[in-house]
């Protein structure tokens, strides 16, 4: 007999696991419920849940910090739930490697629809062929979500892994920060195309100690950004600096 999905539902209201747990009984699911952030995280690690609804507002901690935690050691699927509607909320969301964004109030019936579908391209990623990209000194192995300069291994996120491998795996092409949230998490987050910023931010802060070697990852001002690709000897061209960038479009 197959083991059923465990999800764990991280929320202080009680409602929510009663009701959201009934349905996900419904449709197959076992669940795991945690009332405070410190519980989140102990049942994260007891449990081992195949995706976690996470409340961004908890008691001890934070949704967005118990987010920050899982994600230094586990890719395990997260929807982040909240009573807030700010953009800079679900940009915060996204930033910490939330794979969705659902505000209060919600549709139980909604988040297992949003619970499936994570899970559905979770699950496919999981079990595609290895696919290791290979530029100069840098290696990107999706499968593992492992990235390696000169054979060290970066300490990069789930999305900042998927952002850099998407990228890598168009040499040249150009994206636009819409595009990225599109493919990257699945579908259009409407005026978050901050959170690529920081995710590229990010993910340029860790690999600045390991020198470029024939290959760059640039900001194309004005649309997103590419993967550059150089041949022996060839040098890139000077990077535009993003928060320039930024300061330029607001004076428009």
């Amino acid at each position: 007999m197959t083991a059923k999905q465990q999800i764990l539902i991280c929320d202080d209201q009680h409602i929510i696991h009663e009701t959201l747990g009934a349905y996900l009984k419904n449709e197959g699911f076992e669940y795991i419920s945690a009332y405070d952030g410190d519980q989140a995280l102990e049942e994260f690690n007891k449990n081992k849940p195949c995706l976690i609804v996470l409340d961004l507002m908890m008691p001890k901690k934070s949704g967005m910090d118990v987010c920050r935690i899982i994600r230094q050691s586990s890719n395990v699927p997260i929807i982040m739930l909240t009573a807030k509607s700010e953009e800079i909320d679900r940009v915060l969301g996204l930033e910490f490697g939330a794979d969705d964004y659902i505000v209060k109030p919600f549709s139980a019936r909604e988040v297992v629809a949003r619970i499936k579908a994570v899970l559905r391209r979770f699950n496919m990623q999981e079990a595609e062929p290895a696919q290791v990209l290979k530029y100069g000194n840098l290696e990107i192995n999706i499968n593992n979500y492992d990235v390696r300069i000169d054979g060290e291994r970066i300490a990069l996120t789930p999305k900042e892994v998927e952002i850099f491998q998407l990228l890598a795996s168009h040499p040249g092409k150009v994206f636009s920060r819409e595009k990225i949230l599109s493919i990257v998490w699945g579908y259009d987050y409407y005026g978050d195309t901050r959170a690529v910023d920081t995710q590229i931010k990010r993910i340029r802060q860790k690999i600045a100690q390991h020198p470029e070697h024939g290959w760059e990852l640039r900001t194309v001002y004005g649309v997103g950004y590419r993967f550059e690709v150089y041949a022996d000897g060839e040098q890139p061209e000077p990077e535009i600096d993003l928060e320039d960038e930024y300061a330029d479009e607001l004076r428009e």
